[in-house]
């Protein structure tokens, strides 16, 4: 027998559903509130509000847990690879080794850009920010690739999804050479998904690239610990664009425009911004004492969703010391700034009653700074990372049958109906 919720509302009593997934709390059932009722829920920011069904991601924030199709994130980031994992999130299902190798081939056949792309980006002034950049490039795509825009053909749909997750470095590393100045770097067939970005980011024509291989496992790792997370800003943001019928070359870019927010995807800026401000390992006692008096703000430790340790810092953490010890720069003040902080967080009582837990935007960009990125690409290797979160979520969207376009409510607030008054009589 189905559970039911029950509303008592101006005398009358109404029934709703209550719908129970695989994990996670119910949810009430109310697609006819307003037919039933002529009321509507009033929800800002929808937290408490499944706009959709999924079966891609799931968050537990108060046990720290994060699983893609089932399996926990660490295990994922510490045994897997990016593309096996953006195998998983759009297939549905780890691949064998020749389902494996069939898709990363498919993967490595459209990391190339068309030519004339490549006067797109110079359009862009040279001081653009890489995120403006990614933004008009990713949209521009659906000028050049007519023969996938049907959405409704799930083959054409399948083929936009493999040139987006294909193209997405191979433009962000154009972004990336732009605002440096540098002439861009054609991709690798040879070289895996990882090593081919950082090739085609810091390569130059003057002289041979080898990638580090401790820089391409941490290159990996990040793309794997952002590749979805649930119902978040940009992710709703791709949904409600692809709910309208838009393609979905234009539906990712509207994802990329929302994370630019720095209340979404800027986190890891703002934390290495905060390690930049504290200068010097002797200064954490006195930044300490000004976050627990509010006067400092305090980035990169706690989550809006974990209210416990967020399950990616810890394979980030592992990532973060070993990037530092390749590249030489365990001693950088700023990298002692950061583990000593670290160390106060994880020992004093104020952190650890509040869960104030070091998060993967505080490793990430110490990271991404110490590879040599410089905090204007943070974002724009965040978007490439979610990528194939995006564009899996839109898939299932498309093949869902009660999925309709996106029409929020309001509580309006405004004047009552009034009538015209002419200028001339206008006090």
């Amino acid at each position: 027998m189905t559970e039911k919720a029950t509303l008592n509302i101006a005398d009358k009593t109404v029934e709703f559903p209550v719908l129970k997934g695989t994990l996670g709390p119910d949810v009430f059932d109310i697609r006819k509130l307003y037919s039933d009722t002529d009321t509507f829920t009033f929800d800002p920011g929808f937290t408490s509000t499944a706009a959709c069904e999924s079966g891609l991601t799931f968050i537990d924030g108060d046990k720290g847990i994060l699983l893609h199709r089932g399996y926990p994130i660490d295990q994922l980031a510490s045994k897997s690879n990016y593309v096996e994992v953006c195998h998983l999130l759009l297939r549905g299902e780890l691949p064998t080794a020749a389902q494996y190798e069939e898709f990363e081939r498919s993967i490595t056949m459209h990391t190339m850009l068309h030519q004339q792309f490549d006067r797109f980006f110079e359009g862009f002034r040279r001081d653009a920010h890489p995120m403006a950049i990614m933004v008009g490039a990713v949209g521009a795509l659906s000028a050049f690739y007519h023969d996938s825009l049907d959405i409704h053909d799930p083959v054409q749909r399948n083929i936009s999804a493999i040139r987006l997750i294909a193209k997405m470095p191979t433009i962000a590393a154009r972004a990336y050479k732009y605002h440096m100045g540098q002439p861009f770097i054609s991709p690798r067939n040879e070289l895996n998904y990882a090593e081919n970005f950082l090739r085609m980011c810091f390569a130059v024509p003057a002289e041979d690239y080898v990638v580090n291989p401790v820089l391409a496992k941490a290159m990996d790792r990040i793309f794997i610990l952002h590749a979805d997370h649930e119902q978040n800003a940009s992710t709703s943001t791709v949904r409600l664009a692809g709910s309208s019928g838009a393609n979905p070359f234009a539906c990712i870019a509207a994802g990329i425009a929302c994370l630019w927010g720095p209340s979404h995807g800027g986190a890891n800026e703002e934390a290495l911004n905060m390690l930049k401000e504290i200068g010097t390992p002797d200064k954490i006692p006195e930044f300490i004492a000004g976050v627990k008096d509010k006067r400092y703000k305090l980035m990169g430790f706690g989550h809006r969703v974990y209210k416990n340790y967020d399950p990616r810092a810890k394979v980030m953490q592992e990532s973060a010391h070993e990037v530092l010890a390749a590249t030489g720069r365990e001693n950088d003040p700023l990298f002692q700034v950061a583990k000593e902080l670290e160390k106060v967080a994880l020992n004093d009582e104020y952190f650890i009653e509040r869960k104030l837990f070091p998060n993967v935007d505080f490793y990430s960009g110490i990271t991404l700074s110490a590879m040599g990125f410089p905090t204007t690409m943070f974002t724009v290797l965040f978007a490439l990372a979610r990528t194939v979160g995006w564009i899996s979520q839109w898939q299932e969207m498309m093949e869902d049958p009660s999925q309709k376009i996106g029409r929020p409510r309001q509580l309006y607030t405004g004047p009552t109906e009034r009538d015209y008054v002419p200028m001339s009589k206008r006090g």
